[in-house]
């Protein structure tokens, strides 16, 4: 058991590793690739998928979140996230400057339609982009 401090509101909440994500929590090879990323956050090495490791017992404020693509830039450094209303919450001014000139094109997608001309167009300009 943990307990997370939200730092916007001063709140601590327990949360608790998914017994079915111990293994994937235990290994740490991947948060240390993102030293600022959610501590709780792992990549399965075969895929490359990023799980939650405390998802059933989640914090409020990352249930409202909601992040579900993480932008990384040439290096695997974070540069952004991606939330469930298509929205991009860039790190790097250089990817909110990219956003700019593409969001007004991926506006009128929905879906996977989004996911994939989003994926694309961020590859194009160097970024790697994870589910």
């Amino acid at each position: 058991m943990f307990v997370v401090h939200n730092h916007y509101t001063g709140d601590a909440e327990e949360v608790r590793v998914d017994p079915d994500k111990i293994a994937l929590f235990e290994d740490r090879s991947s948060s240390e690739e993102l030293p600022n990323a959610c501590p709780f956050l792992r990549f399965d090495g075969e895929t490359g998928k990023a799980w939650c490791t405390v998802h059933l017992t989640r914090p409020g404020l990352c249930r409202e979140y909601c992040c579900r693509l993480l932008v990384l830039d040439a290096q695997g450094k974070l540069a952004g996230r991606v939330t469930y209303q298509t929205a991009l919450i860039p790190e790097t001014d250089e990817l909110g400057r990219l956003w700019e000139r593409v969001q007004p094109a991926l506006d009128r997608l929905r879906g996977p339609e989004w996911d994939d001309a989003f994926t694309h167009t961020l590859t194009v300009a160097g970024y790697h982009v994870r589910r």
